[in-house]
């Protein structure tokens, strides 16, 4: 299986979906002849052509609105924010109409788009291009979530997504885009949305994770692996809905839960996977559920590397449930 880089992979996704239905096309700034702020549209509007990734204003909600209205009349439009962080300003658009339309008209039509958003830290972008906003939408019924964190998902999850009726906003991690490579079936291979993914298996601890923040998390449990720990490491990969089936199969089995995610502690995802695992799994309990986050703070430009959760914090955080 030949390995390819996690932007290669996106747009191998991308291409693939829109020689198979004529109704796929991309828009947003930058993305035809330019190829995108980041290069994952190089090449796409030279064979599609500019009317099939179309380049637009520097406008999020008109992006969105117009993916909305083109959804529609049978298209199923793959609209890109450039930054992950500008999605706000699309926000109405995204969680008052499109979240809500297939809901409002009683299940008669459908939403078929996809909302590709660059988010993350660790790339010197500064508070204005680091952030992860996932929890914004994550609380909004009707919208789909996804985070991938490696090639193979990244390509599997848009093909599904595109795929989708429902709006799906799919966060592709900036700081992935030509770190992370590997194996990447050919043809026509589809990572079902709302499935996680055991990536380490083990029976002391339960880490659950996802998107960027995959690494740290298996770089700490390899380490521990040389001391005899064995921790269970889960990549959610969807977000919303997230497979709480395969969550609580490992918790119940460890007793011990951590989760780490990149985006800010108050209010984010890791407090509603904490609900989630007590309401249903907290006999099974050994220690409280703790967190290795980001800092309730803008995103700092010097002091990235000490808002960015690490192996080190991960680390410490599962030596805590462990002695507890």
């Amino acid at each position: 299986m030949r390995e390819i880089s996690y932007i290669e992979a996106i747009r191998e996704a991308l291409v693939e979906e829109m020689r198979r239905d004529p109704k796929v096309f991309i828009l947003g700034e930058d993305v035809g002849p330019y190829g995108g702020a980041f290069g994952v549209t190089q090449g796409i509007a030279e064979e599609f052509g500019e009317d099939r990734c179309l380049d637009t204003p520097i406008s999020e909600s008109a992006i969105v609105g117009v993916s909305i209205g083109a959804s529609q009349r049978g298209y199923r439009p793959v609209a890109e924010m450039q930054f992950a962080d500008f999605i706000s300003c699309g926000f109405d658009q995204i969680v008052n109409q499109a979240a809500s339309l297939r809901y409002r008209c009683g299940g008669r039509v459908t939403v078929p788009i996809v909302i590709r958003a660059p988010s993350g830290g660790n790339v010197g972008g500064g508070l204005y291009h680091s952030q992860n906003p996932e929890a914004w939408f994550i609380h909004r019924a009707g919208l789909k979530v996804v985070a991938p964190s490696n090639p193979w998902d990244a390509k599997g999850l848009l093909k599904a997504a595109i795929r989708d009726d429902n709006p799906v906003v799919y966060f592709e991690h900036k700081y992935l885009y030509r770190r992370a490579k590997g194996p990447v079936p050919e043809g026509d291979d589809i990572v079902p949305i709302g499935v996680a993914a055991v990536r380490r298996p083990g029976k002391d601890a339960t880490l659950i994770t996802y998107g960027a923040m995959v690494q740290p998390s298996l770089e700490a449990a390899d380490r521990l692996a040389k001391e005899g720990v064995e921790v269970e490491v889960i990549d959610l990969r969807t977000l919303m809905p997230f497979d709480i089936d395969t969550i609580l199969a490992s918790v119940t089995k460890t007793g011990r839960c951590v989760i780490v995610h990149e985006a800010p502690r108050t209010c984010g995802f890791g407090a509603e996977l904490i609900a989630s695992i007590q309401e249903r799994a907290i006999a099974s309990l050994e220690a409280p559920i703790l967190r290795v986050t980001g800092l309730d703070t803008p995103f700092p430009y010097t002091l990235e590397h000490d808002y960015m959760p690490n192996a080190d914090r991960v680390l410490t955080a599962i030596r805590q449930t462990l002695e507890w």
